[in-house]
């Protein structure tokens, strides 16, 4: 299977976990997908009080310099760990 295919199947199966992940884990999950897809974080970060994006901003900005690619793995590792 490509790495392209796994990563769209671990996108369908971190959906259908048993239990949700913890917080820190789910703030990973995130800033690997956005680095998978997206590249380096982009544009300026959240508000204050916007605590939520900030620290989904902050998780994501400190991957960069990771590649595409290798963020896609590490997504497809964590989701294989996560289901057991």
């Amino acid at each position: 299977m490509s790495l392209s295919a796994e990563f769209d199947q671990a996108q369908i199966d971190v959906k259908q976990l048993d239990q949700r992940p913890a917080n820190d884990v789910l703030l990973r999950l995130y800033a690997l997908y956005k680095q998978g897809t997206h590249g380096d974080a982009d544009g300026k970060r959240p508000g204050v009080f916007d605590l939520v994006g900030r620290a989904k901003y902050d998780a994501w900005k400190a991957l960069a310099g990771t590649g595409q690619e290798d963020a896609q793995r590490q997504y497809v590792a964590l989701v294989t760990e996560l289901r057991g």
